[in-house]
């Protein structure tokens, strides 16, 4: 073998020695990084698992039927919208309140009524005026722990409705 073949070969290997090094070291890094995030996501896993269950015992809380706030939260989430008053009757199911069923009854029949009112021509264009204060009224009595029945047809709806 030549003397520059031989030279060529030792810088291959000296070559070769020094990627393999970087190599291991990249590896050890890597290695090193993984388990930092490893450590780092087991850490936050134990965060967010505590979080839940905090989380969790809240809603128990603020949904125990002993609880005297669990039908003031009924009776104001059913003045939401529709789907508010559907999560509502859901959640009256799951924990019957006297308080939160009232509120079902009386927004159902508000919203009835408005809507009723908005079909005829000339009363429609007050019609909704007309439910927005209804509501207002009822929410501020939801809120207030009253069961104050919508003037004029408050009785009616909680006959009428009485199956909720």
């Amino acid at each position: 073998m030549s003397e520059e073949n031989k030279d060529l070969g030792d810088k291959a290997e000296d070559a070769f020695d020094a990627a393999k090094d970087k190599a291991k070291d990249l590896g050890d890094k890597a290695e090193d990084a993984f388990d930092s995030a490893k450590e780092k996501a087991g850490e936050f896993a134990d965060k967010a698992e505590e979080a839940a269950k905090d989380f969790k015992e809240d809603v128990k809380e603020t949904f125990n039927p002993n609880n005297p706030d669990s039908g003031k939260t009924v009776a104001i989430i059913a003045h939401i919208t529709f789907i508010g008053w559907i999560v509502a009757i859901i959640m009256n199911n799951s924990n019957k309140t006297e308080l939160g069923s009232y509120y079902i009854r009386q927004t159902l029949g508000i919203w009835i009524l408005t809507f009723l009112l908005g079909i005829i021509p000339i009363i429609g264009c007050f019609a909704w005026i007309i439910g927005l204060i209804l509501v207002i009224m009822s929410v501020i009595n939801a809120a207030n722990e009253k069961m104050v029945p919508t003037p004029v047809l408050g009785e009616y709806f909680q006959d009428w409705f009485k199956s909720l």
